[in-house]
Formats: C-alpha cells, structure tokens, sequence
C-alpha cells in the first residue's frame, strides 16, 4: 500500500449467499435419505494441505473447552483487511474507481470543471496529466466525490454505483469480486462464535455500504479510515454530512490503533495481504496463548492477478520478510485455493 496520507486520499484509495456453517469442528455432516451420514467441508474452497489445515487446527485448539488453549467466545476476535484480503485490489483500489466514475457522473452539474484543474484533465481522459498533479489531484477527486452530501446519501450513491458498474477485466459487478474462500472462512469462524471485524485503510462509510450484504459483517464492526461529519439540520431532518477534512487514517500503524480504539480487545487472528496490514498483524501475534496471523499471496496471474514486492496498489515487502521469520500462514491463492472470485 502506499505511505498512509496517499492510501487515504487516493483509496487507490457480494450480492452472494454466505456459505452458512453450523459446525464448530473441521467438518459438519448430513443425514440422507438410508441415514448415512456424509462429512461436509466448510472450507470448499481452500484445498487441503498445510495452510488449511493452520487454519482449522487453530479454530478447534480455541474452541475446545477445557484445552490450553481455549478462548472464551466474547475473546473469538478475528480481523480482516479489505482490499486484496476480502476482496480484489487491481489495477486501482475499487473506492478511488468509485471517485473517479462520480467525478465524471457529476461533471454536467459542474460546468467549472471543463477548465478547472485537475477536472479538465480527468473529464478528457488525460490520466497522464491528473496523476501528474500527485497528492493534490487526487485529494480533490476524494473531496468532490465523497464530501457535501449526507451519510445516508452517500450509502445510497455507493450502493447504486456497485449495482451497475463492473469490473474492466473480469466484467463482474466489484461486489462480485469478493473472494469465494475467504467468505467460506467468515462464516466457518461466525459458526465457532467469533466476531469478525473489517480494518482496512479503505473509507469507513464506503465500506459500510455493502459489508453486510456481501461479507455478513454489519456496519458496526468495519473500522476503516474516517472523514470528518457534522451534524446539520436540513429540512427539519436531522444529518450527518460528510466533510472533506481527515479524522482518523486506519493504515499501517493506524490500524492497532484503529482496533483498540473501537473494539477493546486484541484480536487473536488477523488476514491481511500487504505492508499496510503489518501492524496489525503484529498487533495480532504479539498477544498471549493461541494466535493466528495470516497474509494472502497474490500470486495467480491467471485467474487474478499476480504481485508483491514494487506493486504500486497493495505491495507486499516488508510483512512478507516478517512472516517468513516468525513463521506467519501464508497463503499463496494459486495453490491453496481452487476458486477465487464468488461469481
């Protein structure tokens, strides 16, 4: 991820079922018709081998009462990052997409823009040009796109924009971009009594808009990176309007931080995929008894996308150098997983 300043302004910054998952062990079984009882894999998704098997030993090794080290439910405290951990990240982080498509949506109501920098350059399709105005360029986009209007209306303006906009590669709705085996293990840990929590570096309000829907993650438990509300009254009708000015950057250092801030516990297993998520993931593994840090390696060129260390959205350097060493899971999405995308 970029220096956390760029990561904010830029964001450059699932309409599915979520596998639905009673067991609190490896496997749950049905019943057919002569009676006999068949396993049921909650983790499809992931092939079996090493990293699974992490995975499903830590979660019975805390939920085996009586064992060392059994985690009382109220402790079950798993957190995850967004972009590139829950779902796609490429070529540009989906929230700096959404600015980017709402500029150009709401340029007829602004004729300025025509010869306004660095409106004039994004309105003709001259990226070369907005990106050569660096941070500036890209904090104006942020504040046209995301301030002025009330938080109610921004949730409807996102929820509209992932109903109709679609991926330029995959053709698949963003929302449709989450990953299949990653909402198999959201709800493999709900079912053995862990809360799941989204801290990401991504807009708070951005992010709210759809983790129910597509995650089952509710609107209170995403923490992510906060711009500034004031309260107003409009038409006799109490608001929230949503300011251009930065509250709370919740990226790298910001995310241990962000998550002591809202929640008040220490997870004790942490998804991330990028240096952005070291940190937290720190944060996670420095706790005492069982711990579970966790990256995502993004090394399927094929059926997504393959980087890590020099990427320009998401790069992975320094928090893969500290998961080889304190011997991190590692998931690599060309080998442990057999799907990828929800759709």
């Amino acid at each position: 991820m970029p220096s956390p300043s760029l990561r904010l302004i830029s964001l450059c910054l699932v309409a599915c079922t979520v596998l639905a998952c009673t067991s609190r062990t490896t496997t749950t079984t049905t019943t057919t018709s002569d009676s006999t009882q068949v396993a049921v894999d909650p983790l499809p998704s992931w092939n079996d081998g090493s990293v699974k098997q992490d995975i499903v030993s830590f979660v019975q090794r805390v939920t085996h009462a009586g064992g060392s080290d059994f985690v009382p439910s109220a402790e079950r405290i798993a957190v995850f990052d967004n972009d590139g951990t829950l779902w796609a990240e490429q070529p540009i982080y989906f929230q700096f997409q959404f600015a980017l498509d709402r500029v150009r949506e709401m340029a007829p109501e602004r004729p300025e823009w025509k010869t306004k920098e660095p409106f004039n350059h994004l309105l003709a399709g001259d990226m070369k040009s907005f990106l050569a105005g660096g941070e500036q360029s890209l904090l104006a986009v942020i504040a046209a796109s995301h301030s002025g209007i009330t938080t109610d209306e921004f949730e409807t303006v996102v929820k509209d924009w992932l109903n109709t906009s679609q991926h330029p590669k995959t053709g698949l709705r963003y929302d449709q971009m989450a990953y299949q085996p990653m909402l198999e293990l959201l709800a493999y840990l709900r079912a053995n009594e862990f809360k799941t929590f989204i801290v990401s570096g991504g807009g708070v309000e951005f992010m709210r808009a759809f983790a129910e829907r597509t995650y089952g993650i509710p609107p209170e438990q995403v923490i992510g990176s906060q711009g500034k509300l004031k309260y107003e009254i409009r038409n006799g009708v109490p608001v929230l309007v949503k300011l251009p000015d930065v509250q709370f950057i919740d990226d790298r250092e910001g995310k241990p931080a962000g998550i002591q801030t809202f929640i008040g516990r220490r997870p004790i297993a942490a998804f991330g995929n990028s240096d952005g998520d070291q940190q937290m993931l720190e944060w996670t593994a420095a706790g005492p008894g069982a711990r579970l840090a966790v990256i995502i390696h993004h090394d399927d060129a094929d059926r997504e996308w393959a980087y890590d260390r020099g990427s320009p959205v998401g790069a992975l350097d320094a928090a893969w150098g500290e998961a080889l060493e304190k011997h991190w899971t590692l998931v690599s999405m060309k080998n442990d997983w057999n799907r990828v995308f929800s759709h």
